[in-house]
C-alpha cells in the first residue's frame, strides 16, 4: 500500500515533489474511496489517484521517476557492472542541479508494517541512502549509507534492531549499487519484504505498450480467463472466449538482418498467439480474430486486463501512463471502479494513473485529494499538486473549471493558433 512517493532533482522535477496517498482528513465525500490501513496513528489511503496535465508537463515523468526507483532497488546488485554508469537524468536546466543528485523517497506499508525508504544518486555513484521501519509505530532507523568525499569512503550507521553480516553486505555493495539490493542477493531477510514490495508493482510508461504476454499467461487459468472475459465483454458483447496458443521462438521466427546477440537472448523463449473468440449473428459456430486484427481499444483493453486482475487480486499497485488511451472514457471509468468499488477490490489494490480525460472530474467519481496536476513553472520545471489545494464549491463543475484554467495545469494555446 502506497502513502507517499517524492522526488527531487529528477528529469522535469527541480524541486522536490510529492505525491500522497493519504486521505485528506478535510473530504468527507466517497469514504469508499479510501482504505483503512489498520496501523495506529495512521489516517486512510486512497484506493486511486489520477494526474492531468498538458502534454510535457511531467505526467509521464512522474511515473518514470517511480520506475527508476523500483529498477534501482530490483537490478542495481546484480545488472550492472562496476563501472557502469547509473542512468539517472538530473534537472538540466540549471547548471547547479544537473551536477547535484537526484533523490528519491517512498513511504509504504508491507505486511502491516511501515516503511520509508529513499536514495540519492549521481551517474557516477550512490551518493546516500536510508530505510526506516515503524513495526510498532514508532520509527527504528534500519540503516543510513552517506558517501564521505574528503575520505573517499562510504559510512554506514545502524540501530540494533537490523541483524545480521552488516559488514559482509557493506563490502560487498558497489558505489553504483544500492545496499538494499545487494544484502538481499545476499540473504538477508530482514529487507526481504521491502524488495519484494518493489517487485509486486506495475509500472507502464508512455512509449512502452503493455505486452499481451502477461494477460496471455493469466488467460492460462479457469480463473484468469474468467476475469479477463469479464472486462473484454464490457468492450466487445460478442467475444464469448480467449483462445492461446504458446510457442517457443525458433531460429525460423528471425528475420535475416536481426543480430545474433538478439537472436541469442530471445531464442527458445515463449511467445502467444491469441485469438478471441466471437459469436456469430447467425448463431453459427464462433470465429477466432487474431488479436492483430482487432481494434487498438481491445487490444489495450486486453493487455490492460491481465495485469489489473493480478494487481486486484493480490493486493498490489498498478501505475499506467494515459489510462484513456484508444478506450471510450465509459470504458476507463468502469476500470476506474473496479478500484474504487469495495467489493471489486478486497484486496485493497490501488491505481495510479494519468489521463486527458477530463470527464473524471466528477465528485461523485473521485475526491480532490484524488485528483492531482502537473504544471510546469518559469524555471521549466514540474510542479506537483492536488485539488484539495483549492476550495471550489460544492456546485461547481470542476470539468468546466479545469478546462478555464481554473486550476492550472493547462497548455498554454496563444488565440492566433486556435
Amino acid at each position: 500500500m502506497l502513502l507517499e512517493f517524492s522526488v527531487t532533482n529528477y528529469m522535469s522535477f527541480k524541486k522536490k515533489q510529492t505525491l500522497s496517498m493519504v486521505a485528506s482528513s478535510k473530504t468527507e465525500r466517497l469514504e469508499e474511496n479510501t482504505i483503512e490501513t489498520r496501523l495506529d496513528k495512521l489516517p486512510r489511503v486512497l484506493r486511486s489517484a489520477v494526474v492531468y496535465g498538458p502534454n510535457a508537463g511531467g505526467k509521464s515523468n512522474l511515473l518514470r521517476a517511480i520506475k527508476f526507483m523500483r529498477e534501482g532497488v530490483l537490478r542495481s546488485s546484480k545488472e550492472s557492472q562496476a563501472d557502469d554508469e547509473i542512468s539517472t537524468i538530473p534537472f538540466l536546466f540549471d547548471s547547479k542541479t544537473s551536477a547535484e543528485p537526484s533523490e528519491f523517497e517512498i513511504q509504504f506499508i508491507k505486511d502491516e508494517v511501515r516503511y520509508q525508504y529513499g536514495f540519492s544518486v549521481t551517474k557516477e555513484r550512490v551518493m546516500s541512502e536510508w530505510l526506516l521501519a515503524y513495526p510498532k509505530g514508532r520509527p527504528q532507523l534500519w540503516f543510513d549509507r552517506k558517501y564521505d568525499k574528503s575520505g573517499n569512503k562510504y559510512k554506514y550507521e545502524y540501530s540494533t534492531f537490523f541483524k545480521g553480516l552488516r559488514k559482509v553486505w557493506e563490502e560487498s555493495t558497489r558505489e553504483n549499487a544500492l545496499f538494499l539490493s545487494t544484502a538481499v542477493q545476499l540473504n538477508n531477510e530482514q529487507l526481504k519484504p521491502v524488495y519484494q514490495w518493489f517487485a509486486d508493482i506495475f509500472i507502464e510508461t508512455t512509449g512502452i505498450e503493455i505486452s499481451k504476454d502477461f494477460s496471455a499467461k493469466v488467460s492460462q487459468t479457469a480463473e484468469g480467463k474468467k476475469q479477463l472475459l469479464h472486462f473484454l465483454k464490457k468492450a466487445d458483447e460478442s467475444i464469448e472466449d480467449i483462445e492461446v496458443k504458446e510457442e517457443s521462438i525458433k531460429s525460423e521466427h528471425f528475420a535475416d538482418d536481426v543480430p545474433s546477440e538478439v537472436k541469442k537472448r530471445l531464442l527458445d523463449q515463449k511467445m502467444w498467439d491469441v485469438y478471441f473468440i466471437h459469436q456469430r449473428s447467425d448463431d453459427k459456430k464462433p470465429i477466432p480474430i487474431n488479436y492483430s486484427f482487432e481494434s487498438d481499444g481491445t487490444r489495450r483493453l486486453f493487455s490492460i486486463a491481465g495485469p489489473l486482475a493480478d494487481v486486484l487480486s493480490m493486493n498490489r499497485i498498478l501505475f499506467i501512463d494515459e489510462l484513456n488511451k484508444s478506450m471510450h472514457p465509459l470504458m476507463t471509468r468502469f476500470l476506474l471502479e473496479q478500484f474504487q468499488n469495495p467489493k471489486n477490490n478486497e484486496s485493497k489494490a490501488q491505481l495510479i494513473f494519468t489521463t486527458h480525460d477530463t470527464s473524471l472530474l466528477d465528485t461523485n467519481i473521485m475526491r480532490r485529494d484524488q485528483i492531482w496536476f502537473v504544471e510546469k513553472n518559469k524555471e521549466n520545471a514540474t510542479e506537483l499538486y492536488p485539488l484539495s489545494d483549492f476550495k471550489p464549491r460544492k456546485e461547481t463543475s470542476l470539468e468546466k473549471g479545469y478546462l478555464k484554467g481554473r486550476f492550472g495545469a493547462l497548455p498554454f494555446i496563444a488565440e492566433e493558433e486556435i
